[in-house]
């Protein structure tokens, strides 16, 4: 029992790793360490929280979005900070669906989200963006 508990709590620390690391690699605010961070709390908050009736990882979700809301930044002509805040949600819900023990979904939500901010991107900039 609790080996499967030490082994969730670092294919958390794994997945949201891998979510910085993309970050890091492109310079943004939030990085290895935040990701990590975010997906090793919310997977330790819903295993603590799975031993309690009525327990609700929306809640995470909502505590969540303060973070989110920090790193969002409105300036006269633009908005920044939406990409990282909206990565941490989701970084959040992996570590809610690790500690569910909902480990396919987990590792298919990051892959995707690695896609959706290294690809995505790379079309942001080359399809969307005026020069």
């Amino acid at each position: 029992m609790e080996i499967d508990i030490i082994l969730q709590l670092l294919l958390a620390t794994f997945l949201g790793a891998l979510l910085g690391l993309e970050r890091e690699y492109k310079k943004k605010e939030a990085g290895l360490q935040t990701y990590s961070l975010v997906v090793l709390g919310s997977c330790l908050f819903t295993l603590v929280s799975a031993k309690f009736i009525g327990f609700n990882p929306a809640l995470i979700a909502v505590g969540i979005g303060f973070i989110g809301a920090g790193v969002i930044f409105h300036r006269e002509d633009s908005v920044r900070g939406l990409t990282t805040a909206a990565g941490l949600w989701v970084a959040a819900a992996i570590g809610i669906a690790i500690g569910a023990k909902f480990y396919f979904l987990a590792i298919f939500t990051a892959l995707l989200a690695i896609l959706i901010f290294a690809g995505f991107g790379i079309i942001e900039e080359k399809v969307f963006k005026k020069e």
